[in-house]
């Protein structure tokens, strides 16, 4: 009898009842735009969005800090190149800084999301930036300036365009206490109608004995050249983060594939196998749950052949709202349920203004169902 009481004290003096049972891992993230939404024109405006987040237990956000060709804080390599230190929009603030300081007040991880990428500018004719180096556009096969979807392009495979767009992501990296930093569908990225500037033919007629370029844009050897430069591009940047500071997590946020491989040479399960992607959020934007659904097995088994380490890196990006679109409560319900169950700890939604429609309908749902507790980033920094 004297041993069984020893055996219950110490089994049950082992046991803090006080102490809070560890968090579980999940992400839980939201990009934040600057385009049909009012969160980043103040401080206020931003610390009353990250305490939402933080009470409806968000723990990432993803601000934009470029966009248009100008940056969402002050930026000396843009002042340097245009004399355009930040978008008028916001001169006199820092709205990366005031993100950054009112999210990790409340426990939330913030990776800076660099939107715009490779593309120059959206309807303008390569704006500023190709007016002012115009050597840096982005050609079709007739030798205009490259444009998809209304996008202008600059060109991803010049050393120059490539530097500048490391040179934006470092001063980042270097001067703020972010926890990430993240391209998108537009970084790295190019229009597969692209690559025929005079400096990416010569460069391809120097590794291919003066032959040139395959007219034929969806040619599979020239869609892979060009990919692989780009994939090259994303190495360097994840090398050149990981030597300033080896913490900051380099996340990817590209279309889904093998579409994105198809369209804009981003072959992103490339990055995962390489390591040089912390995490991938795809962009699985579709605007009904049987189309998620269905879209669903070829992100995660079908056509990426990754391992399970590598599997574990990719969660989704759930399209909420955009223009006039807000996802029902029934298909953000379905959608997390089905990510659960093929094993997905988390999601990123596009974008924060979805989870304010309908007196923050969506938002209270997932409150009340799948995220009534805390839970913690994972580590993406372990076992590259």
């Amino acid at each position: 009898m004297k041993w069984m009481i020893i055996f219950v004290i110490l089994l049950f003096g082992c046991v803090n009842p006080t102490e809070d049972p560890e968090p579980n891992q999940e992400v839980r993230g939201v990009w934040l735009t600057n385009v049909d939404s009012d969160v980043l024109d103040s401080r206020e405006n931003i610390a009353a969005a990250m305490t939402f987040l933080k009470e409806h237990h968000f723990n990432l956000v993803c601000p934009v800090v470029w966009n248009g060709g100008r940056t969402l804080y002050p930026s000396t390599v843009m002042d340097s190149l245009f004399q355009l230190p930040i978008d008028a929009h916001y001169t006199g603030r820092d709205p990366l800084q005031e993100v950054i300081e009112e999210a990790h007040k409340r426990g939330i991880a913030v990776y800076a999301w660099f939107e715009f990428g490779f593309a120059a500018s959206y309807q303008k004719n390569g704006g500023h930036i190709v007016d002012r180096y115009p050597h840096w556009a982005a050609r079709d096969i007739k030798g205009a300036l490259l444009s998809k979807n209304g996008f202008e392009w600059m060109n991803g495979y010049h050393p120059q365009v490539q530097q500048f767009m490391i040179d934006l992501v470092m001063e980042v990296v270097n001067n703020y206490t972010v926890d990430g930093v993240q391209g998108d569908d537009r970084l790295p990225a190019q229009p597969s109608e692209g690559g025929y500037s005079s400096y990416t033919v010569k460069l391809y007629e120097g590794e291919h004995h003066g032959r040139k370029p395959p007219r034929d844009h969806t040619d599979s050897l020239w869609l892979k050249w060009r990919a692989d430069k780009l994939n090259a591009f994303a190495q360097r940047l994840y090398q050149k983060v990981k030597q300033q500071d080896a913490e900051v997590i380099v996340s990817w946020a590209p279309s889904i594939h093998p579409w994105a491989y198809e369209q804009y040479l981003q072959d992103w399960p490339s990055w995962i196998e390489g390591r040089y992607a912390d995490v991938v959020f795809p962009q699985q934007y579709r605007h009904s749950f049987d189309e998620y659904k269905a879209l669903m097995p070829s992100q995660r088994y079908s056509t990426l052949h990754l391992s399970e380490p590598a599997l574990n890196r990719i969660y989704p990006g759930i399209l909420m709202k955009v223009g006039d679109y807000v996802m029902d409560e029934a298909y953000l319900k379905k959608a997390i349920q089905l990510n659960r169950r093929v094993g997905v700890q988390g999601e990123v939604f596009f974008f924060y203004e979805g989870l304010r429609e309908n007196n923050n309908a969506l938002a209270e749902l997932l409150l009340n169902t799948f995220y009534t507790t805390e839970a913690r980033l994972p580590d993406f920094t372990k076992n590259r």
